[in-house]
């Protein structure tokens, strides 16, 4: 991948260019760079249980940024990154087990991990308690910021903001909501149901399943005999593949009712058969099917490492530009020191993804991203319908239901607070 290579080795030399000064929170010096030419990368996604259909793409992505930025002269003067892998098998408790010895047993310079939202609660404290940085790549519901965590996936004003009128306007007002029961799809459809209600919308149910159930027959007969305009759906994983295929064997089309939802890839939709999404809708920053030409390369690179047949997916292409946002930061530091590269290296760093350009926020810890809807198609790609003209500031508080609330590390009063060595290492202030 030389145009990968050549823009990796750019990007690094113009780091200083593309990030914003931060405060230091410490009044230490920058740690000197490990004497060992290697570096230790934590890589913590399911490759077993649920929600492994769609995390092994991610822990594939990570694995093979690595591989170019290593072939590229590797970081900080030509130490290679070594991914040190472990395997949560979709089991929260085993992700915060998993997360505690990367961080002190492996003692990786970050960890680029998790999926869902209950893993990446699970493991913050880890974080949290012995300064470390996780890297998370995963759309979710936001109304948190950590010190120690960098979040790459959209929030809901990358995703929801715009969705919600689109489909208000082209399908109609009432809309079912199923989701999974965890706190994931609880808080996007609480944030979905403020929408509905700003621009005009109802929700005409409101249902949960356990994450992993998958039998949805008691579902499905109550859409149908309501009749809602949208099914709007939060559910993941291996419950995806279920509830789309149970959907149409019910005799439900999209025509009949759409399924839009911000959480089904091109990933569920190869295991479950793109007869079973055409027509449906999904909002997100990503799909394969991005006409750029650094996506082209991306995905070219993807398929020639991991086989013709894989697809690529909105939640690995954010896996995927982490990795390098963590390069980059290593190299504008010349540190594997925490602090330094939590409040020197990362934010602000940029990089031309095959999304587009996209960029840590200088004071949110969240990242820049595109909004884009697509409508799937007979081939298990994605017509991309919609667009946003440009790339969308994260906000990680959502302000239909908190507008009084922010996140930034460079207030003072979170700089304090972090500082004192407060357990609170939340930059949410009141505004």
């Amino acid at each position: 991948m030389k145009i990968n290579r050549r823009r990796f080795l750019k990007n690094a030399a113009l780091a200083s260019a593309t990030t914003a000064a931060f405060p230091y929170f410490y009044t230490q010096q920058f740690a000197k760079a490990d004497e060992s030419d290697e570096i230790k990368v934590g890589i913590l996604h399911s490759l077993s249980g649920t929600i492994a259909i769609i995390e092994r793409s991610l822990h594939n992505a990570e694995l093979m940024a690595i591989e170019e930025i290593n072939a590229a002269g590797g970081v900080m003067g030509g130490k290679k990154l070594v991914p040190v892998v472990e395997d949560p098998q979709s089991v929260v408790r085993v992700f915060r087990q998993k997360a505690k010895k990367l961080l002190l047993q492996d003692k990786v310079v970050a960890v680029l991990g998790c999926y869902t939202s209950a893993s990446r609660q699970s493991v913050l404290p880890e974080f949290e308690n012995n300064n470390g940085i996780l890297l998370y790549p995963t759309l979710y519901e936001a109304q948190e910021c950590s010190y120690n965590c960098f979040y790459t996936g959209a929030v809901p004003n990358q995703q929801l903001d715009d969705f919600a009128p689109w489909v208000i306007d082209k399908f109609g007002p009432r809309h079912y909501l199923i989701g999974a029961n965890y706190i994931y799809p609880k808080e996007t459809n609480r944030e979905w149901k403020a929408l509905l209600d700003n621009f005009g919308g109802e929700t005409v149910a409101e249902e949960y399943a356990p994450l992993g159930h998958t039998e949805f027959a008691t579902n499905i007969n109550k859409i149908a005999s309501l009749q809602p305009d949208v099914v709007f759906s939060t559910l993941v994983g291996d419950q995806i593949v279920a509830f789309y295929k149970q959907f149409k064997q019910f005799g439900i089309t999209a025509e009949d009712i759409p399924i839009c939802t911000p959480i089904t890839t091109e990933q569920e939709i190869k295991g479950m058969g793109p007869e079973y999404a055409l027509g449906h809708y999904t909002s997100f920053n990503y799909f394969q099917s991005v006409d750029s030409p650094e996506n082209a390369e991306f995905v070219a690179r993807y398929k020639a490492t991991y086989g013709e047949d894989e697809v690529t997916n909105a939640v690995m292409e954010a896996a995927y530009f982490q990795t390098y946002f963590l390069a980059q930061a290593l190299d504008q530091t010349g540190s594997t020191d925490a602090d330094a590269l939590i409040t020197e290296g990362l934010p602000g760093q940029e990089f031309q993804a095959p999304q587009g350009k996209v960029k840590i926020d200088e004071k949110n810890h969240h990242t820049y991203l595109w909004a884009r809807i697509g409508q799937a198609r007979e081939d298990g790609q994605f017509d991309i319908v919609w667009k946003s003209q440009d790339w969308i500031r994260p906000d990680p508080w959502v302000d239909l239901l908190y507008p009084d609330k922010d996140c930034d590390f460079t207030d003072q009063r979170v700089i304090d607070r972090i500082k004192s060595g407060d357990r609170d290492r939340s930059g949410t202030i009141d505004i």
